[in-house]
């Protein structure tokens, strides 16, 4: 039966993580967090298969990203925890739940440092010809851990000033296109109605595969959750976050699309060569779209590296605090998980490294393992929730200061979403694959920790 004590401020010989985050911070942390590279690097790709109704597709998978980040709220604002998802799955679950949560998420946001650095390398690259791209990487390496490495604050001041210039950027594109959409931008005819007439173009398995590119544009929005635990309020830090999370949604993700797919023709070459903002720009006669957004993406995935290499030390620290993984990675010093903070980076830059050394078999095969693991996650989350709610309404009704809407229901129709994707990735041969390697890293983990939960209780 796992405990229902709540969790304390994590500590390590003494010393606690600071609460080093301001309220802009992460009100700024929670605005940009939801514009992610994956909207801006992978969109295209939807766009091609989808047409026009990539729009529906963001919707449906946007309307279920709302229902996890409400439950994930509710728990996060009752228990504040750097460990997040990890430590509320624990307490609702057991500690292997946990323990699985926690350590796949670890893996797929290290990875995710090193993909994305290398795509913000191709883009320096692009501008300087003839440099190295792992001297890049290396360096954006160097900066953000050495960043992280220093003091929460820092964390939090790169995400303000990053999340800033993409809410700027991103804002910029849906007036201009909204204006021109209406007819007034100065210089450009209203397309009306002419690029949306073949809504459907590869019918329902196009939409179908635009559903998939859309859900995974909405992973590292958990991040917010994480950092709140090291924030100054951190319940009213949450509550704040997951309550503006649906318009967030709405605006930056579903209205963006909205807005591309009116101005531009779906199956336009531009759109798969230059990327659907470039090409909506140019369709403006925008001077320099390209090089501007070039500059955005780059913002977006350094954001990204940034965000990723925190989130990743703490839920390491976290399952490390609950006896879940190596005692030197919940060393504090001044604050900071210092040798999660540097494990982590080292996972991320290893991930470079094999997509030169080994870019046929290993690389690959780590891209598919982490390939569903968000779904994983949001599967833990849900789950929790169903179980946490009904002890919190029981023992501790004061602390549901965010509510799922509409409970159970929408908790239930979350879940048989998610089990909706997982037929439907089941379905496709890219994404089958995916799937099945996410599947086998799942149930080692939980074996792991299943055997390591059963070796503890038989010690106590």
């Amino acid at each position: 039966m796992p405990s229902t004590t709540v969790e304390t401020p994590p500590q390590q010989d003494g010393v606690a993580l600071s609460h080093g985050l301001k309220q802009r911070h992460l009100s700024m942390i929670a605005l940009g967090g939801v514009i992610g590279a994956g909207l801006f690097v992978g969109s295209g790709a939807g766009i091609a298969a989808a047409g026009p109704s990539i729009v529906v597709a963001y919707a449906l998978s946007g309307l279920l990203v709302m229902l996890v980040m409400r439950m994930l709220g509710e728990m996060s604002a009752a228990y504040p925890s750097s460990g997040s998802f990890s430590a509320h799955a624990e307490r609702a679950i057991g500690p292997w739940a946990g323990f699985t949560a926690g350590w796949s998420f670890w893996v797929l946001l290290c990875t995710a440092v090193g993909l994305e650095g290398i795509g913000a390398a191709k883009i320096v690259t692009g501008w300087l010809p003839g440099t190295p791209e792992w001297a890049w990487v290396a360096l954006f390496m160097v900066v953000f851990c050495g960043a992280n490495l220093a003091a929460v604050k820092n964390f939090g001041e790169f995400e303000f000033w990053f999340a800033a210039l993409k809410v700027g950027a991103i804002s910029l594109f849906l007036v201009l296109g909204g204006l021109a959409i209406f007819g007034v931008l100065p210089g450009t005819d209203s397309p009306g109605t002419s690029n949306l007439t073949d809504f459907l173009p590869h019918g329902g398995e196009g939409l179908i595969i635009g559903l998939l590119a859309s859900v995974f544009a909405y992973g590292g929005m958990e991040t917010v959750t994480i950092a709140a635990a090291e924030s100054e309020n951190p319940v009213k830090g949450v509550a704040s976050a997951v309550r503006t999370a649906m318009w967030r949604i709405a605006l930056f993700y579903v209205g963006s699309m909205a807005v591309i797919v009116t101005l531009v023709p779906w199956d336009s070459k531009a759109v798969a060569e230059k990327g659907p903002y470039v090409a909506a720009l140019d369709e403006l006669g925008i001077p320099g779209a390209g090089q501007v957004m070039n500059v955005v993406v780059l913002v977006a995935l350094l954001s990204a590296m940034n965000a990723n290499i925190y989130g990743s030390s703490r839920i390491a620290y976290s399952l490390v605090q609950r006896g879940q993984g190596p005692k030197a990675l919940g060393r504090v010093d001044s604050g900071v998980p210092r040798i999660a903070v540097l494990a982590s980076s080292v996972f991320g830059f290893v991930c470079v490294l094999l997509s030169y050394w080994r870019p046929d078999d290993v690389f690959p095969w780590l891209l598919n393992m982490i390939g569903a693991v968000i779904l994983v996650v949001w599967i833990f989350i849900a789950v929790s929730q169903l179980r946490l709610r009904a002890r919190l309404e029981r023992e501790a009704p004061e602390k549901l200061t965010v509510r799922m809407w509409a409970f159970p229901v929408l908790t239930w129709v979350a879940l048989a979403g998610m089990a909706a994707i997982f037929v439907l990735m089941a379905r496709e041969p890219d994404t089958r694959v995916q799937l099945y390697s996410t599947g086998g890293m799942t149930l080692f983990l939980a074996v792991v920790g299943y055997a390591w939960q059963k070796a503890r209780a038989a010690k106590g």
